[in-house]
């Protein structure tokens, strides 16, 4: 386990009280003290964050194309944020903000305005399942095509 990257300290029983393996609880045990594992957080955070994007993006009329890697630095940029703020290790602009908290506002809020303006500047945009659509169907006929072409030589 990765022990340069965790919190603060907890005690073993808020641990135990997160279900996690006996595994991780003692390599969270560092000199005799408990601490967050923020890396953990941090990895479920993404892993939650993919799950729900696939799904919404497998929803007609939602994201459209492009958005997607939108959408992840959306949800990771928040989660880091907040998991930034339980470290211990970080780096600080001054007294009150970790360099990663800043980092990932610059990124949430550049994302949203990156989407904003996407959306007014191509409304038209296809969604991302309509976009994937039309471009096997593209695709499978320029094969098509150079099949058919061969074949006649």
């Amino acid at each position: 386990m990765n022990q340069e990257a965790h919190g603060g300290p907890v005690s073993r029983q808020f641990l135990e009280n997160l279900y996690l393996s006996e595994f991780i609880i003692e390599q969270m045990n560092i000199n005799g003290t408990y601490y967050h594992p923020t890396f953990l957080y941090e990895s479920l955070w993404s892993l939650l964050g993919f799950v729900i994007i696939i799904i919404l993006r497998n929803r007609k009329q939602l994201l459209r194309q492009g958005e997607v890697a939108l959408s992840y630095v959306l949800w990771y940029s928040t989660g880091r944020f907040f998991i930034e703020g339980m470290r211990t290790d970080s780096l600080w602009i001054g007294d009150f903000l970790r360099v990663s908290q800043a980092l990932s506002l610059v990124l949430f809020i550049g994302s949203i305005l990156i989407w904003y303006l996407r959306r007014q500047d191509y409304p038209s945009r296809p969604y991302y399942l309509e976009g994937m659509t039309d471009l096997r169907i593209s695709k499978n006929l320029e094969s098509d095509e150079k099949f058919n072409k061969e074949k006649e030589e």
